[in-house]
């Protein structure tokens, strides 16, 4: 029996959703077809449907695996002594995707497919809801070592760190002139302003 390498089969995967991803972004969830992705991913049909079931699967599969690199970016967050540092480390990968034009435009794909599919809705939601308590345990551990002093609640500025970094991204898909590096440093100095006490460090890098 030929066994399966979990490494390569994992790899192989991942290049299906990237290629994917690239599809959706570019066509939307209707009008992009399986012989689409194939054909980004270099793979025959049958390749596909040994990972992926339906294309359904490969557009949650997509988000599945974003809500993985969150999870393994807050567990990052947590080992970081500073707590505001462990912020800016959350919102570098929150913001990540105004660098790549495709990802923004799948963002807005993603909330469509949301509008008609409650089940992925469910999943957009749990992942903005761990992303969000994540956050609020991070300002937490910042307020308990003085590091941190929200002018709002530790879960309320978690909150609002998400849906600010949510209208970012909208923005962003709707103005392809945007200035996103200057929009990001204008988020980062305000959350500063509001999550890190006055002569603490104000104005680092």
């Amino acid at each position: 029996m030929r066994t399966v390498d979990p490494a390569k089969h994992a790899a192989k995967r991942r290049a299906i959703l990237d290629a994917a991803a690239e599809c959706f972004a570019r066509n939307g969830f209707e009008k992009t077809s399986t012989a689409d992705i194939c054909r980004a991913a270099g793979i025959s049909s049958g390749s596909l449907f040994h990972y992926f079931p339906t294309k359904r699967a490969v557009f949650v599969g997509i988000f599945e695996a974003d809500t993985a690199d969150n999870e393994e970016v807050l567990a990052a967050a947590a080992k970081i002594d500073d707590a505001w540092d462990a912020v800016r480390h959350v919102l570098m990968h929150l913001t990540a995707p105004l660098q790549i034009p495709g990802v923004v435009r799948l963002i807005l794909e993603a909330a469509a497919q949301a509008a008609r599919d409650p089940e992925f809705a469910t999943l957009i939601r749990e992942n903005d809801d761990r992303m969000r308590i994540g956050l609020a345990d991070v300002i937490t551990r910042g307020v308990e070592s003085g590091r941190l002093s929200p002018v709002v609640s530790p879960a309320d500025a978690g909150n609002w760190i998400v849906a600010l970094v949510d209208a970012l991204l909208s923005r962003a898909s709707l103005d392809p002139a945007l200035d996103t590096g200057h929009e990001q440093a204008v988020l980062r100095t305000l959350l500063e302003r509001m999550l890190v006490p006055s002569g603490t460090g104000r104005g680092r890098p």
